[in-house]
């Protein structure tokens, strides 16, 4: 296997040419760069990345962890992550937690052995003190974890808040509310606080809030539950759910259940995914800037390296989309 050292006795260079070749630094020539790049493909010579990191105290890798890439917000997430990462001079390291803590904690212990630069955390299944302990920059999303930690979420109250006000303009008064796990410590849970706030603002009590894990997928539980739904209060007429992936499901089950969709229920979901435009009928939501919020935590790591000042607390707004689920 050919070493630095036969680099540059094959291209005539000392071996410090090579290695400011290799990490751009020091003025070198062009004909010199593509004289060394050149011996490195004819000698077929790849740099050891963990010894070039060491010398440079940075991998240029960033480590995203997050509850399950098949879920469609945050594989669109992290695929944004991945491109604002690259764009900057940064890899992504991949971590799925599938919301089991005893996994996340070894991916972060992972992500310190291999001095990643620093971490952008997606799933929230340890406690605080672990997150304190990592000595990295780290960006959150939907969690607030340290008063020194930055984070970033959409405007999840404004988001709940959009959602009650257009199901009342359509005439909907008895309204259901599916949503993730209210006592874990998530910006997103303001979703719920922001619907439930604005129906009661307006005398209206919701049929039923429904607490559920909307991170990892469960085909069978969400069959179980909007069944369950349907079967306890057929008189509901509007459904807010706070993920398109369980809007997507419900719509399903309603159909199959023989109501119509708008007619009979409205539904609305949260994220703006992909699959929200390709269901039919057309799912409404309240989209989140993904693409921002994955450039944004990409620039809060970039300035953590840099020593740079920055804020903590990052809230970018939603919109509100409709389709024909409304």
């Amino acid at each position: 296997m050919a070493t630095i050292h036969d680099v540059a006795l094959r291209a005539g260079v000392s071996v410090t040419t090579v290695s400011r070749v290799l990490n751009n630094r020091g003025y070198i020539s062009q004909k010199t760069r593509d004289k060394v790049y050149q011996t490195m493909d004819e000698l077929n010579y790849r740099p050891n990345e963990i010894a070039r990191s060491l010398l440079r105290k940075q991998s240029n890798v960033i480590g995203l962890i997050i509850p399950d890439v098949s879920h469609p917000f945050f594989g669109e997430l992290a695929s944004y992550v991945e491109y604002h990462a690259y764009q900057n001079g940064f890899k992504i390291m991949l971590c799925n937690s599938h919301m089991d803590p005893s996994k996340e904690r070894e991916y972060v212990e992972m992500l310190k052995g291999n001095r990643v630069d620093g971490i952008i955390m997606g799933s929230h299944t340890l406690e605080v003190d672990e997150y304190m302990n990592l000595h990295s920059p780290i960006v959150t999303f939907d969690r607030k974890i340290g008063e020194d930690i930055p984070f970033i979420s959409s405007d999840n109250f404004q988001g709940g808040v959009m959602a009650a006000e257009l199901l009342l303009a359509k005439n909907r008064r008895h309204l259901a509310h599916i949503c993730g796990n209210l006592e874990l410590q998530m910006l997103s849970n303001r979703r719920t606080t922001g619907f439930v706030d604005t129906l009661q603002a307006h005398g209206v009590k919701p049929v039923m809030i429904h607490e559920t894990d909307l991170n990892v997928f469960d085909q069978h539980q969400y069959t179980k539950l909007v069944d369950k739904l349907l079967a306890q209060h057929p008189e509901v007429d509007g459904l807010f759910v706070t993920s398109d992936l369980m809007a997507v499901h419900a719509l399903k089950q309603i159909v199959l259940g023989g109501r119509k969709v708008p007619d009979d229920i409205a539904i609305i979901g949260y994220d703006d995914s992909r699959a929200a435009a390709y269901t039919v009928p057309g799912i409404t939501t309240i989209r989140q800037p993904v693409e921002a919020m994955a450039k944004l935590a990409i620039d809060l790591i970039r300035r953590q390296l840099a020593q740079e000042k920055i804020g903590m607390e990052h809230i970018l707004p939603v919109t509100i989309v409709e389709r024909e689920t409304t």
